[in-house]
């Protein structure tokens, strides 16, 4: 039985294979290369990446391969197919460190994942790989003109991982679980220095320290908030907060937005 089984499988192997044979037309390289070029030209992004997939595996030592794996990763990321550019991106990098294009692989990888980051409710695993990816990009090829737009975008990811510690501070504050708050506040502080969100985390360690019962820490607290911002309303907030001083008139748009 087993040898049966076996034979069958070989003849049914045989005839796939050799069905495949059939299908196969193998085409010149400039041919299948321009056809991909006129698919991504239409929008036709499915077919584009088809097109150049195809262009490396039947001229897989051209000139023209090499391009055609960047190229369909750029289809597959312009029809929103992240994980598969990704894939690709990540392909390319491997093979070919040193080649002219492996600077914009490095940013389309980025890209991928830029794009797909989610608010800071949600979990932010694709904000960390666009950061990684965007960090690596800056540090291998620093004179790249993608260099200047992946630090924007760095920036970017750093302030949108600062807000999601802050939200998740805030709402252990909420709970009253103050120290579980103060250690999320601190992160941003510590590891997100540059970001808008420092002046807030100061002002809401001020207030976990004082529900603790340990003023002194909060004065100290907002003393760097008030050397450092001295113009930020989250520094007038505090000083009413410890001082127990009214500053804003009561009608202060700022009392209704917060």
């Amino acid at each position: 039985m087993l040898r049966l089984g076996a034979a069958g499988a070989l003849v049914l192997l045989a005839a796939c294979s050799t069905d495949d044979d059939e299908n196969f037309v193998e085409r010149p390289v400039d041919q299948l290369y321009n056809e991909a070029q006129d698919a991504l030209e239409q929008e036709e992004y499915a077919e584009a990446a088809k097109l150049y997939d195809e262009v490396e595996r039947q001229h897989p030592y051209s000139r023209w391969a090499t391009k055609a794996q960047v190229m369909a990763a750029y289809a597959y990321y312009q029809n929103n197919k992240h994980d598969e550019a990704i894939v690709a991106l990540d392909r390319f990098i491997q093979l070919h460190p040193s080649n002219e294009q492996t600077p914009y692989a490095y940013y389309l990888k980025a890209l991928s994942y830029y794009e797909q980051i989610s608010d800071v409710e949600r979990d932010q695993s694709m904000t960390q790989q666009a950061r990684d990816t965007l960090q690596e990009l800056i540090v291998r090829f620093p004179t790249s003109k993608y260099a200047r737009d992946a630090k924007v975008k760095l920036d970017l990811t750093h302030d949108h991982l600062a807000g999601k510690e802050m939200d998740v501070g805030r709402k252990y504050q909420r709970k009253g679980h103050y120290l579980a708050a103060i250690n999320r506040f601190k992160v941003v502080i510590d590891q997100f220095q540059t970001t808008t969100h420092v002046p807030e985390a100061l002002h809401r360690l001020a207030e976990c320290y004082l529900a603790l019962g340990v003023p002194e820490e909060a004065r100290k607290v907002a003393a760097v908030l008030g050397h450092n911002f001295p113009g930020s309303e989250w520094y007038i907030d505090s000083f009413e907060l410890i001082e127990q001083k009214k500053v804003r008139p009561e009608d202060d748009p700022w009392y209704k937005f917060w």
